[in-house]
């Protein structure tokens, strides 16, 4: 009996100090970031669920400076648009995946990563992959989180802090990839009207952005679809020339994004000035970086700089043979990193329009003003 108030003595003194430390050192956090979306953000989730989705072999990593050039499960060489965008402020780690062990002690330091490779907008996005985290069972975890929070900091105190904490979400990709794709039916046996699809798209993921702001969240960085018309998966499915984009899938893309921005404008209306969403433009930035790629600094804008432009597609290295896939010598110079995902080099370049960028492709306002907003 005796131990177990030493027990209960311990713990809440734990939480007292942890406040106050808190408290304290709140104005030192240079970047809170809670980050939401597919594998264009995962940090490593996917490497702790049952998958075909992951990145958990070389050579993806091999640009990654924290881990020595070790995979981390990010799908690309080096860091994602949100890693690169929290070091700009000042960041000293990345928000590592919920799905890790021992992470929510986290959710009251820099954040947390709860991004999931193949996952997308609609629940039954990505299945084929099998395992992967959809929004919905994102925001859960988040959920989780929160209660952590709130059993350390208190409601109040948990309200302040995501007040100032930065929410992304990076998704819906892979919803457009599996509608377009003929051997993956979107809803039952065949698939809606291309005018149907964004809007179901649109209007779920308000539900969740709306969720999300119940919990709690204030500040938004909703980024759009990027041109998936000219990624090489797309290119080669579609037996495009080199050099050209499907028209047809980027269209498609643009009408969505349009109606995006249309309901981030509406929300800001109705939840602002205490919340704000930005709608993060990749498209028009990614489209001008395979447009003038040489005024970039990059020599292909075409093919990927790991496993080829053909099917399977598959980047990889095996260990303890010499069998691997094609692997470019700079990974620099190329714009894709696979048939999917954008290099690091491209990756910091989205990272710095959206930061820094005009209404044009950050609307309202970029992420430095938003960092700064206060309600």
């Amino acid at each position: 009996m005796e131990a177990l108030k030493i027990s209960q003595c311990f713990l809440l003194w734990f939480m007292c100090s942890t406040v106050l430390f808190l408290n304290a050192l709140q104005p030192c956090f240079a970047f809170t970031s809670f980050v939401f979306g597919d594998s264009l953000v995962d940090a490593g989730n996917n490497d702790y669920i049952f998958t075909l989705s992951k990145a958990d072999s070389p050579p993806y990593g091999i640009d990654f400076k924290p881990s020595g050039g070790h995979p981390t499960g990010r799908f690309t060489n080096g860091r994602t648009i949100s890693d690169i965008v929290g070091q700009a402020f000042g960041a000293k780690s990345f928000p590592p995946p919920y799905l890790a062990p021992n992470t929510q002690a986290n959710s009251i330091l820099g954040g947390i990563n709860y991004a999931s490779g193949a996952s997308g907008i609609l629940d039954e996005t990505g299945v084929l992959f099998i395992g992967r985290v959809p929004l919905r069972e994102q925001i859960n975890n988040f959920e989780h989180s929160r209660s952590y929070m709130v059993k350390v900091m208190g409601e109040k105190t948990t309200m302040e802090f995501l007040k100032k904490a930065i929410f992304s979400v990076t998704i819906g990709s892979n919803d457009f990839l599996n509608y377009f794709q003929p051997t993956i039916p979107v809803f039952g046996n065949g698939k809606v009207s291309p005018n149907l699809f964004q809007d179901f798209m649109v209007s779920n993921l308000t539900i969740h952005l709306k969720r999300l702001h119940l919990l709690g969240a204030r500040k938004f960085i909703v980024v759009g679809v990027g041109p998936l018309g000219c990624i090489p998966f797309i290119r080669a499915i579609k037996l495009l020339p080199s050099g050209h984009c499907s028209a047809v899938v980027n269209e498609l893309i643009q009408g969505y994004n349009t109606k995006l921005n249309g309901v981030l404008d509406k929300l800001n209306q109705e939840l602002g000035p205490e919340a704000i969403f930005i709608y993060a433009n990749s498209f028009d930035i990614f489209m001008k970086i395979i447009g003038n790629y040489h005024q970039y600094g990059f020599e292909d804008a075409n093919e990927p700089c790991c496993g080829g432009y053909f099917p399977p597609f598959i980047c990889f290295k095996s260990s303890g043979t010499n069998r691997s896939s094609a692997l470019c010598a700079d990974r620099s110079k190329y714009v894709f990193w696979d048939a999917y995902h954008p290099t690091e080099a491209a990756n910091m370049i989205i990272a710095k329009g959206l930061i820094d960028g005009d209404e044009s492709v950050s609307y309202p306002i970029n992420i430095r003003e938003l960092y700064k907003y206060n309600s």
